[in-house]
């Protein structure tokens, strides 16, 4: 193993203590025993090669888990999610809650608006792909055979600047008709590049898994179906913000060797947001689709 490599292994195992111990004193002395790094130093060694602190870090962490709780765990007060994410009072979690969200606690966990969170909490995904370059297998992409698929469709045409305005509508939307991520699936189908030349030629559709009849004079959104057939499919754990990288893989190197030729319908993808059961850290993921002949 070379040293280098053995130095990003010793960085990485600090990142993946810390998301499976958010609940633990996480000082100095403990995360620097477990990068095996000298105290005196570890602090800059954290931040030259995350880009941000050890506190940083740790406290983002906190607040994501904390964002989870409060958007699946009803169960739970915000009183004992703001003491889990190490803070003394309510009020200090709700006030840092509101500068990194946008949004207090209490207007979160009735209406979670998902596009500033997922810039508020990028910089964990990026101090984590620093040292994990992000590649792709062919082993990593099944073939599935999928079902056609009703949904309700908000389209988003235009400067992609103005994406999070559709998504806002978006969620606003599905939350009205009782359409919860967590019983009704999540796709975006992805009808132009991620950053055309032109911005004005962007074009996505954001959808949601129902059968439910859509008012005709509604302007907002219309019917339509993901058809069904053979799709080329890749998980996506990382940055899942920017799918951009697993559609290049898909379309550069997995399709030329596959021997398969690319149906006419658009590069898509189906949304999760969970958080199982006993998992500290909530899982993000998407799954690519590709449709195949």
């Amino acid at each position: 193993m070379t040293t280098l490599k053995n130095y990003h292994l010793r960085m990485q195992r600090v990142l993946d203590y810390i998301d499976a111990h958010l609940d633990d004193d996480l000082d100095l002395d403990t995360l620097s025993g477990v990068a095996a790094f000298s105290k005196f130093h570890f602090h800059r060694q954290f931040k030259a090669s995350f880009g941000l602190s050890v506190h940083r870090y740790v406290q983002l962490a906190r607040m994501r888990r904390a964002s989870f709780q409060l958007a699946h765990s009803g169960a739970q007060s915000v009183t004992d999610i703001a003491i889990d994410a190490g803070y003394d009072a309510p009020d200090a979690f709700a006030r840092a809650f509101r500068q990194r969200v946008g949004q207090s606690p209490s207007s979160f966990r009735k209406s979670p608006d998902w596009a500033p969170w997922l810039t508020a909490f990028g910089p964990l995904d990026h101090a984590r792909n620093t040292l994990m370059k992000i590649t792709y297998e062919p082993g990593d992409v099944t073939i599935r055979e999928v079902l056609p698929t009703p949904v309700a469709i908000f389209e988003h045409r235009g400067d992609r600047e103005r994406l999070p305005e559709t998504i806002e509508r978006f969620i606003a939307w599905r939350k009205a008709a009782g359409l919860s991520p967590a019983t009704s699936p999540t796709f975006n189908i992805f009808r132009s590049e991620r950053i055309p030349a032109n911005p004005a030629d962007y074009s996505m559709d954001l959808c949601v898994g129902t059968d439910r009849l859509i008012d005709v004079d509604d302007t907002h959104v219309k019917s339509g179906v993901i058809p069904g057939g053979r799709c080329a499919v890749l998980r996506v754990v990382h940055h899942t913000s920017n799918l951009e990288p697993a559609a290049l893989y898909l379309y550069r190197e997995w399709l030329p060797n596959s021997g398969e030729e690319a149906r006419d319908f658009p590069i898509y993808c189906q949304r999760h947001f969970s958080m199982p059961p006993h998992v500290t850290v909530p899982e993000v993921v998407c799954d690519l689709y590709l449709p195949l002949k």
